[in-house]
């Protein structure tokens, strides 16, 4: 007989398949997955079906003591009472979870307690349904021990999807090895009003480029097939157009209309579900008086009748009680179960929403067993694809190999390095030369922890995270000195020493002052039920992004600008790094100051890219993937609004300060050698658009290629200007490189007056350059027919 090893609690056990259990039909690994849920489903009473849809806090389920980690009375608890089939973020560390480097657990620790937690649920319960564990992942596994990321909209930054999925497999991996089978992200947000708190989860204001991104998250996630080692199902958030709520707030109603839906918001939903994700969560808003987690159209119609979706609907948290609560769209509980449920949301994040609502709804006739059944199956069918009932347990010897290692800091590094934008460099300021006597290294965000690292991030270990003052020292020799100084807080106004920060400027060859927000979460902080930060007024903490914290205005808060503008007036050379979740209002920077480096949340290996950039060891290539206004009154300012063109205001231009697809480099770029060949033909055409990119300058670097076409007449209202196609492409000093994009009718349609996706005949104006604003050459292409 054959025999297979595990290693589980500290100890190696031999196992070898149970010929009893194999007998069963939905233990049967030989016997299709179908035919294994059919079976399974059948076994189970109505209170275990309504117990698979509960996805219960996870980090309430294990317990850590002198004799190790186990499972926890509330998780027995749950599963007796409950009959849970899965749980959410049970590895995360944060404040709002109150598990710290302390009480929480390492990787190796969290390995064990998964693995106790399936244990637990194979020997436990009647029927042995493992747990399918969902973990917090955009940027990074929220938990403790695990490789930090940049944040989502440094992410989108790079405009280089191939890397972002190299990273989303590093984070499957990670995730995987202990024990989590399932990560949420990507988010494929649409965000055009950075007042809004949650920008830096995003990809940024436009569709084309979250949709790509989100592919290659998925992917990266998922790879080949799902079942696979190293490989998790991934979770689109939030669908759908959560990031445009009115007036910033969080969570708040949005006015949208179909087609604006489906041109724009729709678009990076349905590029990451055809690439095969296996799990999508519904947004918090409503969109025309439907709350997104009681959308039938939303979630049955366009997810899985047009997109051909086979995975499972998951609620945010608590959104199924928002239903019966700040929505208001039912009298009770039970009948906001029924209305979830019906509309094609399978699971329940929280444990509340459906469990005990969702059972008396069927027990009253409100749900009926033949929906309860599909929602059950849906995820049943999940984890027999994922492997959990015949490979249950992780490795615990493997942890270490897989988690945290060098490769996988060398990863986040190099995602930093080409997260970073480059948005001024007068008089070529940059690089800063390594023979420089003595630097000024000033700001709140220079040698800060976690303000570098964004939302959802796990307590790090000392010394694992790289601030800029660490990167810039490393850069340097013996021979220059550093100064540093704080000089400000973020928000807080009581304990600025401006004039500390204006003395070591004095005394210094050139400044590097880093400035900008905040996402980092504290102890003193109180939490709303769904994880998202309480404002207290009272309290001055650093943050003022992530989570909960809308803003009514873009400026950087307490004493920044303060801070900024007295060491301007030393005269000396001055670099601003801005690290931030949202743009940020750098008006009187953009006017005063010679060079500015933009570098988002750029996590744990963060400082030291900014450093790589500094000091030329890193030739910057970053774009631009939101808009970075001149005021709030501007908004919203996307480059790709509807025609007409915009005018200006009375007070200001009506462009950006930055625009989408903006970001210098230490070289120069030339474009030309257009060329468009159009070949049409009954059902599609294809159109080959050809250029030459040669560099320039001096230094060998990356140019990121941008096409964007305009829809010159078209039936209904069309975008100005809409990104298509990009690559980024490493270029040689004088090196002349060809890029060929092509386009078909996919790309050109639009959602005609009779509802229907249609190609128009007609003169389409193909627009070639770096960015949306910095267009180079110019074609054009005509298609004689309409394309269905």
């Amino acid at each position: 007989m054959k025999l297979s090893s595990i290693f589980f609690g500290g100890m190696l056990f031999l196992t070898s398949p149970n010929l009893q259990a194999q007998q069963i039909p939905y233990k049967n690994s030989k016997l299709p997955v179908e035919n294994r849920v059919q079976d399974l489903l059948g076994r189970m009473t109505v209170d275990e079906k309504v117990g698979q849809l509960s996805k219960l806090l996870g980090w309430e389920m294990y317990e850590k003591g002198p004799a190790g980690v186990g499972v926890s009375a509330k998780l027995k608890k749950a599963v007796k009472e409950q009959h849970i089939g899965l749980l959410w973020a049970t590895l995360r560390a944060d404040p709002w979870t109150q598990k710290t480097l302390l009480n929480g657990l390492s990787p190796v620790e969290a390995a064990r307690a998964t693995n106790a937690i399936q244990r637990y649920m194979l020997d436990s319960t009647r029927l042995g349904i493992p747990l399918l564990l969902s973990e917090e992942a955009p940027h990074g596994h929220m938990a403790i021990g695990a490789t930090v990321f940049p944040t989502a909209i440094g992410q989108a930054s790079t405009w280089n999807p191939a890397l972002i999925e190299q990273m989303a497999g590093t984070i499957a991996k990670e995730t995987y090895a202990v024990g989590g089978k399932n990560g949420y992200g990507p988010v494929l947000d649409l965000a055009r009003d950075p007042r809004w708190s949650r920008t830096e989860e995003t990809y940024g204001e436009d569709a084309y480029l979250i949709g790509q991104m989100g592919k290659a998250m998925v992917k990266g996630f998922q790879g080949d097939g799902l079942g696979k080692e190293d490989k998790i199902i991934g979770t689109l958030k939030h669908f759908v157009a959560y990031a445009v709520p009115e007036g910033g707030h969080n969570g708040e109603a949005v006015s949208i209309g179909e087609r604006a839906l489906r041109h724009h918001f729709l678009y990076p939903f349905e590029q990451a579900v055809k690439a095969g994700v296996g799990s999508v969560m519904t947004a918090y808003n409503s969109i025309d008086g439907i709350p997104c987690s009681a959308n039938p159209w939303l979630l049955k119609d366009i997810l899985r009748k047009e997109w051909g979706f086979n995975g499972f609907v998951v609620s945010d948290l608590l959104s199924i009680s928002g239903l019966n609560g700040g929505h208001a769209t039912a009298s009770n509980g039970a009948e906001a179960a029924s209305q979830s449920i019906h509309a094609g949301l399978d699971v329940d994040l929280s444990g509340t929403g459906y469990g005990a609502n969702l059972l008396q709804a069927v027990q009253a006739g409100l749900v009926e067993s033949a929906v309860l059944d599909t929602a059950v199956a849906r995820v049943l069918r999940m984890k027999f694809n994922l492997g959990l009932f015949d490979r249950p347990f992780v490795d615990e010897k493997l942890v270490l190999k897989k988690v945290g290692t060098q490769a996988n800091r060398e990863m986040a590094r190099k995602v930093a390095q080409e997260s970073i934008v480059l948005l001024k460099n007068d008089a070529n300021l940059l690089p800063l030369k390594k023979t420089i006597k003595r630097i000024a290294v000033v700001g709140p965000n220079a040698d800060n922890v976690y303000n570098q690292l964004g939302d959802y991030t796990a307590p790090q270990a000392e010394a694992k995270v790289k601030t800029v003052l660490d990167g810039i020292r490393a850069a340097v020799g013996k021979g220059t000195q550093i100064d540093y100084v704080k000089g400000c807080a973020i928000r807080d106004t009581l304990h600025s020493h401006v004039q500390e920060a204006v003395a070591a400027a004095q005394l210094s060859d050139v400044v590097v002052v880093v400035l900008g927000g905040s996402s980092a979460r504290d102890f003193k902080t109180s939490y709303q039920a769904t994880g998202a930060a309480n404002v207290d007024i009272n309290a001055i903490s650093d943050m003022e992004s992530g989570e909960g914290f809308d803003r009514v205005s873009l400026d950087m808060m307490g004493d920044q600008l303060k801070l900024l503008k007295a060491l301007e007036k030393t005269g000396k050379p001055i670099v601003l790094v801005t690290i931030m979740g949202r743009p940020l209002n750098l008006n009187w920077a953009s006017e005063h100051i010679p060079a500015i480096v933009n570098a988002w949340y750029p996590g744990q290996e963060g400082g030291l890219a900014i450093a790589d950039v500094l000091f030329g060891d890193y030739n910057p290539a970053g774009r631009l993937p939101i808009s970075i206004p001149r005021s709030v009154g501007q908004l919203p300012v996307h480059y790709n609004h509807n025609k007409p063109k915009h005018h200006d205001y009375v007070e200001m231009t009506a462009k950006p300060l930055y625009t989408f697809g903006y970001g210098l480099s230490y070289s120069a770029f030339d474009y030309s050698s257009l060329h468009v060949d159009l070949k049409e033909n009954t059902d599609d055409f294809i159109c080959t658009v050809s250029f030459d990119v040669e560099n320039k300058g001096s230094m060998s670097g990356d140019e990121v290629a941008q096409l964007y076409v305009v829809d010159e007449v078209s039936s209904v209202v069309t975008a100005v200007k809409q990104l298509k196609r990009f690559e980024r492409k490493s270029i040689g000093v004088g090196e002349r490189v060809r890029i060929s994009f092509q386009l078909t009718k996919e790309d050109l349609k639009l959602w005609a007056v009779d509802s229907v996706w249609k190609t128009e005949k007609g003169k389409f104006k193909l627009l070639i350059g770096a960015g949306s604003d910095d267009l180079r050459l110019e074609g054009v292409l005509e298609l004689k027919k309409d394309y269905l």
